[in-house]
C-alpha cells in the first residue's frame, strides 16, 4: 500500500472520515498529522488536531469528571485546548489514587505521557509552520509550558521528571525518569522557540531540560529509541542548534545500532516482531541517511520497510493487534518529509 492509501484506511478506521466511532491515541495521531501536512492533506490534518484535543483534552467518558482536563470553561477550553496536557487514550482508567501499581497493567491504563506530549508538540508545531497559523504555535508553546511545570521536579538539589503522570496532571503514576525525556524535551523547545514568540516564555523549560541530559549516557539498544536520537539530531541540524550535543546523539545512535544488529530482531517472522518499534528505527534513519557516520547502516531502512510493506506481513497478528500505529508508522517510513522536515 502507498502511504497516501495507508493513512485513507486509517482515517476511515479511527472515525476521522464519517460517523463512525471516535478512538484516539495520541502518539498514533501526532504521526498521521505529519503524515497528512506531507501528502498535502492540511484540511485532515488540521481536523484530526481538532479532533484528538476534542477527546484527548477532555475526561473519559467512564470518568466521573467532565469536560476540559485544565478544568477551564467550556469556552475557555476552546481557547486553550491544550493547558491541561492532553492523555495517552489507554484502553483503560488511570490507576486510582491508593491502589498499588502494576507495571504490566500500567501499559493499558490512561494518563500522561511526556515523550507522547513531545509528539504532539511537534505535530502541532509542524501544522503551524505548514499553515502559518500562530495559534497553532500558542497551543504548542502552552502544552510545552504545562509539560515543564507538571513533569519536572526538584530532588536533592538536581532537577528530574516523571516518566507518567495522572490525567489531571496532579500525582505522578510512574516516578521514574523516560531514558530521552529531558532530550526530547530540550530539542522541542529549541523547535518551539524558533517558530514562533507567541506563547509562554520557554527558556526555564529549555534550560531545565538541558541541564537533565547526560550526552555520554543516550545510547540505547531498543530500535524505537534509536530512531528517536536520531530524529532528535536531524532536528538540531536542521535549526543549527547545539553542534556537541548532536554529535554525541549521533554517536550513541551509532553504539545502539551496532548492538542491535548483532541481534536477531529482523531475522525473526513478523509474529515476533513489533512492527512500529522497527519503523521507528526506519524513520530515525531517513532523517539522517546521509550522515557518513552511519553509512553503514544504510540498508537496514530498505530492509524494515521492505518487510513491512509485504501484504503478508502485514496480516500477522502482531500487526494486526497494533494496527493503527503500525499503518501510520509504515507510512511516515516511506514517506517521511512530513514527519521530519522542518517548514521554514
Amino acid at each position: 500500500m502507498t502511504p497516501a492509501e495507508l493513512m485513507a484506511s486509517f482515517a476511515d478506521r479511527t472515525g476521522l472520515t464519517g460517523a463512525k466511532p471516535q478512538r484516539r491515541y495520541l502518539w498514533t495521531d501526532a504521526f498521521a498529522v505529519c503524515n497528512f501536512l506531507g501528502l498535502g492533506r492540511i484540511d485532515d490534518a488540521l481536523a484530526l488536531i481538532g479532533r484528538v484535543h476534542h477527546v484527548l483534552g477532555r475526561h473519559r467518558t467512564d470518568d466521573l469528571r467532565r469536560g476540559w482536563i485544565s478544568g477551564l470553561s467550556e469556552a475557555d477550553g476552546e481557547a486553550h485546548p491544550t493547558l491541561g496536557g492532553l492523555r495517552i487514550g489507554k484502553p483503560m482508567p488511570e490507576r486510582p489514587p491508593g491502589e498499588p501499581p502494576d507495571d504490566q497493567l500500567e501499559w493499558d491504563r490512561d494518563g500522561q505521557y511526556f515523550h507522547y506530549l513531545t509528539k504532539w508538540l511537534h505535530a502541532l508545531d509542524q501544522a503551524a509552520r505548514v499553515t502559518g497559523d500562530s495559534k497553532l504555535a500558542a497551543w504548542a508553546r502552552e502544552l510545552a509550558d504545562t509539560a515543564h511545570r507538571r513533569f519536572v521536579y526538584e530532588s536533592r538539589g538536581s532537577r528530574r521528571m516523571y516518566w507518567k503522570m495522572s490525567i489531571d496532571l496532579m500525582r505522578p503514576l510512574v516516578a521514574s525518569m523516560g531514558h530521552h525525556d529531558p532530550l526530547d524535551g530540550y530539542v522541542t523547545c529549541v523547535q518551539l522557540e524558533a517558530t514562533s514568540p507567541r506563547g509562554p516564555d520557554l527558556a526555564e523549560a529549555r534550560a531545565d531540560f538541558r541541564a537533565m541530559i547526560a550526552p555520554g549516557a543516550l545510547a540505547t539498544g531498543d530500535a524505537l529509541g534509536i530512531g528517536g536520537l536520531l530524529v532528535d539530531a536531524a532536528r538540531l541540524a536542521q535549526l543549527d542548534r547545539d553542534r556537541s550535543l548532536r554529535e554525541a546523539i549521533v554517536a550513541a545512535a551509532r553504539v545502539g545500532l551496532e548492538h542491535y544488529m548483532h541481534q536477531a530482531d529482523l531475522r525473526r517472522p513478523a509474529e515476533q516482531r513489533l512492527a512500529f518499534r522497527e519503523l521507528g528505527l526506519a524513520i530515525g534513519l531517513a532523517a539522517i541517511d546521509r550522515d557518513p557516520a552511519l553509512g553503514p547502516f544504510s540498508r537496514v531502512r530498505e530492509t524494515i520497510t521492505a518487510f513491512w510493506s509485504d501484504p503478508a506481513h502485514r496480516r500477522s497478528r502482531t500487526y494486526r493487534e497494533h494496527e493503527d500505529i503500525n499503518d501510520v508508522m509504515l507510512a511516515t517510513s516511506l514517506e517521511p518529509n512530513g514527519f521530519l522536515v522542518l517548514r521554514d
